[in-house]
């Protein structure tokens, strides 16, 4: 998680005049079956901003454990999609998705019964961190592969 929290300075893709991640074409990797899972990723992320806003603990956890179940979905989705288009990398894609899960669990045991602002501030911005920082940085490596296929290509 340090290494996730070292670099929250980064730019994150926001809404003009509003605080809830909103999806960018240049976040697309050209599968609209990933570019989908991606949405409601941000949609789920976004939940769990609002909750952490109304100090509400309960939907908060559950919008993490949706978090949670629904990324361990895309992440073989992905790996699935990524594996058959020829992406080399797979297994290094793998490895960074198990990180991802074991931070989303960090998170999740950080939480108590209350939060301050800060801390608030804090899970909010690993969260988001979470995600955009992965799709820039390990999905679009897979756009080259999947630009080659139709971007309504599932894997069988």
């Amino acid at each position: 998680m340090a290494a996730y929290a070292a670099r929250l300075d980064r730019p994150t893709y926001l809404r003009e005049g509003s605080m809830s991640l909103q999806w960018r074409e240049q976040l697309s990797i050209g599968n609209d079956l990933i570019d989908s899972d991606h949405k409601y990723l941000i949609e789920i992320i976004n939940e769990a901003e609002d909750s952490l806003r109304r100090n509400n603990r309960s939907e908060l956890m559950a919008a993490l454990d949706n978090l949670s179940q629904y990324a361990k979905v895309h992440f073989a989705r992905e790996e699935k999609v990524a594996s058959a288009v020829g992406f080399e990398h797979v297994s290094h894609l793998h490895e960074s998705h198990e990180a991802l899960l074991m931070t989303l669990n960090e998170v999740k045991q950080e939480i108590g019964e209350k939060w301050t602002a800060a801390s608030a501030e804090h899970i909010t911005a690993l969260l988001r961190f979470w995600l955009i920082d992965h799709v820039i940085k390990e999905d679009m490596q897979i756009k080259p592969k999947t630009k080659k296929h139709s971007p309504s290509f599932v894997p069988s």
